[in-house]
């Protein structure tokens, strides 16, 4: 197949556990965790993935998770792990099936080399901004490893004939299972069949775009190393693992967005009682007995002063802005800024985000120990929002979609070496 631009995806040589130790590789992403519960989660698993996105945990405590040494023990790490016969790598170039099952559902993506040409050309879409604290520490840590460990998750629109395709190549026994991770269960079969890789690479890159649901600092971090690296080569020709980021994209129709809640230190100078006052000019207020996890679009809950409300706005209509119909963006604009004082959710140190994972309880938890004084629990984020936004070439709220159940790390890695 010929392509007047470059291909979405490639396949590539990955390096995975060897069979029957995923159990003691695979981790939830770095990103999710404090370097405590890492600490905690990686005790006695010499293996723990942890060891590698997570490198401080083998440093003493307090060690800056930033500083030169982390970078080199995560370096270390991952190459004891190859020595010891822990990961291996495949000779050839390959695409991978990835399965994670969780709560009697599954969804099952194919793991790829995404592009940075395509990136850059923004076929491989993205709605968010991302803080250059964060891409620069993916970045150190990608160049310290030489590979990309942590992979970003896409998503594409449903196409049966890649689904088909895979349902072949995960036929058989995966090449390796972690049981549990983060409750899910995460399987992957190596397809290496060079029709079967071709046929893969063939469907996918027919696809008009891909678009990151999760992973958009990991991915950037990818397009910032393919760059310093190819200037760095003068036999650069566009092969090069580093021209690619590691990626594992699902079909729409089999994902799961949770919605992503919003916790305020403070009530911006107020009482409770002045900022219910403040509230009731343009929103109705519903006091209720249970935690609230609103049912549609448009309302929100709200604990404040040890009670949940549901709240609803006065006044509503039709808006066709994609970004401005987000319920993410309402709440900013009719809450969180003119009443609480929270200009910029990405810098202010006021606002913190809770995923809906850990449920509004954990909301009640956080306002109840004095640590924040208010929250507000949202209705999810659709996945069609999400390609909307990303289709009008607009940026989203951060924080405004939470993927659940989300991909482990070290179940495959694209070594850049």
């Amino acid at each position: 197949m010929s392509f007047d631009k470059a291909p979405l995806v490639r396949p590539f040589a990955g390096m995975r556990p060897a069979p029957g130790r995923a159990d003691e590789i695979a981790a939830p992403p770095y990103d999710v965790v404090s370097t405590d519960e890492a600490r905690a989660a990686a005790e006695g698993k010499p293996l723990c993935f942890f060891h590698v996105s997570r490198a401080e945990i083998d440093l003493p405590p307090g060690t800056d998770p930033y500083a030169d040494e982390v970078y080199e023990t995560a370096a270390s790490n991952l190459k004891s792990f190859e020595n010891a016969g822990a990961l291996v790598r495949d000779a050839a170039p390959c695409f991978y099936v990835y399965r994670i099952t969780a709560d009697g559902k599954s969804q099952t993506g194919v793991a790829v080399s995404a592009s940075v040409d395509a990136y850059n050309e923004n076929r491989i879409k993205k709605h968010e901004l991302t803080r250059p604290s964060k891409e620069d520490d993916r970045v150190r840590q990608i160049d310290a490893v030489d590979a990309i460990t942590g992979p970003v998750l896409t998503v594409h629109r449903a196409d049966a004939g890649l689904a088909a395709l895979l349902r072949d190549a995960s036929s058989g026994e995966p090449d390796a299972v972690a049981a549990n991770v983060g409750g899910a269960r995460h399987e992957l079969w190596v397809v290496s069949d060079p029709d079967a890789v071709a046929g893969i690479g063939e469907t996918v890159n027919a696809i008009d775009a891909l678009y990151i649901a999760d992973g958009h600092h990991r991915s950037a971090a990818g397009a910032r190393v393919a760059e310093v690296r190819r200037k760095a080569n003068p036999d650069h020709d566009g092969t090069e693992p580093y021209n690619g980021f590691l990626a594992v994209s699902f079909p729409d129709d089999e994902l799961t967005i949770l919605d992503y809640n919003r916790v305020v230190k403070d009530l911006n100078g107020m009482d409770a009682a002045a900022f219910l006052a403040a509230l009731s000019g343009s929103y109705r207020v519903e006091p209720v007995s249970e935690p609230v996890r609103p049912q549609k679009m448009g309302s929100f809950g709200m604990y404040l002063d040890g009670n949940w409300s549901l709240i609803s706005p006065l006044a509503s209509g039709k808006i066709d802005d994609p970004v401005e119909r987000l319920d993410v963006e309402l709440l900013s604009r009719s809450i969180l800024s003119p009443l609480l004082g929270i200009q910029d959710q990405r810098t202010d140190t006021r606002i913190d985000f809770v995923g809906g994972s850990r449920g509004p309880e954990e909301i009640a938890r956080r306002v109840e120990s004095g640590e924040m004084a208010i929250g507000f629990t949202l209705y999810p984020t659709s996945l069609a929002d999400l390609m909307s936004v990303a289709d009008a070439g607009m940026i989203m709220p951060p924080k405004s979609t939470w993927f659940d159940p989300k991909l482990a790390d070290g179940m495959i890695s694209l070594p850049l070496d």
